[in-house]
């Protein structure tokens, strides 16, 4: 296995890793929210802002990942 198979490969892990970490904390966010607006209607406004700035932060690992994979493989692969 060459260089550039091996950095095609950790590209693919970093990225699928990320993304299944970001569904996982979404899940997780989401359900949460939803039992917490069930449990006090009254708080559906803080509770639906704190749930989309945690998955606006979320959704930022797997952004991430893809950047720096993408770096990595220009610089491995070229």
């Amino acid at each position: 296995m060459d260089l550039a198979s091996a950095a095609a490969i950790g590209t693919a892990l970093a990225v699928g890793l990320g993304a299944h970490g970001a569904a996982v904390g979404d899940g997780l966010v989401t359900g949460r929210a939803v039992e917490a607006v069930a449990r006090q209607p009254e708080a559906r406004g803080s509770v639906m802002t704190l749930m989309f700035i945690s998955i606006g932060l979320i959704e930022a690992l797997p952004i991430i990942a893809v950047v720096i994979a993408f770096i990595l493989m220009g610089k491995m692969g070229g």
